[in-house]
């Protein structure tokens, strides 16, 4: 007889964060029920998983309209969808699965037909498959239920004009903006309609963001009738520390997953391992124009030694998407490198009285100024306040060189800042858009809430403090 000592060690069975809304009832030990009945044995955290997605309130309705979940790979956390479709399809809802890949619907329509074989219900006589690949569909034959499944390979048109009841977003991290317009409206109709996430966290192939930023207002409180789980490491770990391994896979110690297919798994890439087998989202994008390494490796403790007599070069840039105006300054050091760093964003309707104050600052030499939304009033006030700093209104073509300029110095290790939090938010999460005709770029954010106009600023005023012709001192030599 084996002793409690003995007993294998399993994984954690309880999400390591999570968000769920309180409840009193659920569906979710009917739909376990009913898939153990196939033959298979939902695990202790599928069937908690379940109960939090399938929970209902005092009038019948689900208590989360949406809850999305993250697991790593292998763990099982896909079955659980199988699980909620066999319920479903039993209990007279329409469901449209859909998938990033053809073969991921395809799989699942293959599962739930086994599953169904395999709990006693009998094809063609309780139910009815058809096989088009990537269109892939189950009807509900008995009595009169139009219940029904339709397995769908996601585009930015699939199942416009159709209605259902249960929307699943399997492979979520693929799940892309354009994608969710043509989707989230498909359960709009139903009386008691609801949509399903399950994903891992993105890496840096991952398509979409609408997974990302889901999680974020869930976790925030900002999305209502909502719920979210996952299995994560909360910062970069050490992938071969096993009792990790053990806090954010649920599975491990089962049939389905061992010690030795993780360790087997694991290879040289640490942000990668970290994502996909301990779960870590990362709070920067590995999709960003400048990298997080690149950023951070130009670092430096406290403000630097300056050139003697170095003058400040200030870049102001109003926001074209926003109604933010974006201050920075960039100063020469003593090593001959370039300082840069942000003085603040602001919105437009504060006025421009605080720019004033730090362009009327002792040392400032010049100000780039961007954003038709302010230049004009901005160059106008600082003529009537007798403000000694130069503008420059800076071309198509200068924006086009500042950028390009700055990330070659970036990247070259001539350019140093004191990492700012708010600058290395939108430095290390964006992206070039293109401007002009000729391959040029400026920069757009791809993380909510980061403001690119604070690169921006700072990239115009590197531009201007780099290309500053600097004073020769001159020797005199007496005879």
């Amino acid at each position: 007889m084996t002793s409690p000592a003995e007993a294998p060690r399993r994984g954690r069975q309880t999400p390591t964060v999570s968000h769920t809304l309180p409840y009193m009832a659920t569906h979710g030990t009917e739909a376990a029920d009913l898939y153990d009945r196939s033959g298979r044995t939902a695990q202790d955290w599928q069937r908690l998983m379940l109960s939090d997605i399938m929970a209902v309130d005092a009038d019948g309705l689900w208590v989360h309209m949406k809850y999305g979940w993250s697991v790593p790979r292998r763990n099982g956390k896909s079955e659980i969808l199988i699980m909620r479709c066999l319920w479903a399809l039993t209990h007279g809802e329409r469901v449209i699965y859909t998938a990033h890949r053809t073969t991921t619907s395809t799989d699942a329509w293959t599962k739930i037909i086994a599953r169904l074989a395999k709990a006693g219900y009998v094809e063609d006589t309780d139910f009815k498959t058809y096989k088009t690949r990537g269109c892939e569909r189950i009807e509900w034959l008995q009595g009169d239920s139009e219940a029904l499944i339709n397995f769908r390979t996601r585009s930015a048109k699939g199942g416009l004009g159709e209605g259902y009841d249960l929307l699943i977003i399997d492979e979520a991290q693929e799940y892309t903006a354009d994608q969710e317009t043509a989707l989230k409206y498909l359960v709009a109709a139903s009386p008691n309609g609801q949509t399903l996430m399950c994903g891992t966290p993105p890496t840096a192939v991952s398509a979409g963001d609408v997974f990302l930023k889901y999680r974020r207002r869930c976790l925030t409180g900002k999305e209502e009738d909502a719920g979210w789980a996952e299995w994560s490491v909360p910062r970069m770990s050490d992938t071969q520390d096993v009792a990790l391994w053990y806090e954010t896979n649920p599975s491990l110690g089962g049939p389905f997953l061992t010690e030795r297919a993780i360790r087997s798994e694991l290879g040289e890439d640490k942000v990668d391992d970290n994502i996909q087998r301990l779960g870590l989202w990362l709070t920067y994008s590995q999709k960003s124009a400048i990298g997080k390494q690149e950023w951070d490796a130009c670092r430096v403790d406290g403000k630097p030694a300056l050139r003697p007599g170095a003058r400040l070069y200030l870049g102001v840039k109003f926001a074209k998407n926003t109604e933010n105006v974006a201050l920075a300054v960039a100063v020469r050091t003593a090593d001959g490198r370039i300082f840069v760093e942000a003085i603040d964003c602001r919105t437009r309707r504060e006025g421009n009285a605080w720019i004033i104050a730090y362009l009327s600052a002792p040392g400032a030499e010049r100000v780039a100024v961007d954003g038709a939304a302010g230049q004009s009033l901005l160059t106008s006030e600082m003529k009537d306040a007798g403000v000694r700093c130069k503008p420059v209104l800076p071309t198509v073509r200068d924006i086009i060189a500042a950028n390009t300029l700055f990330e070659q110095q970036l990247f070259a290790g001539q350019i140093c800042h004191a990492g700012q939090p708010a600058l290395a938010q939108i430095a290390v999460n964006c992206d070039h858009r293109a401007i002009g005709s000729d391959g040029g770029f400026g920069y757009v954010s791809i993380l909510e809430g980061a403001e690119a106009a604070l690169l921006e600023a700072v990239s115009l005023a590197h531009w201007l403090c780099a290309s500053a012709k600097e004073k020769k001192s001159v020797q005199v030599i007496g005879y």
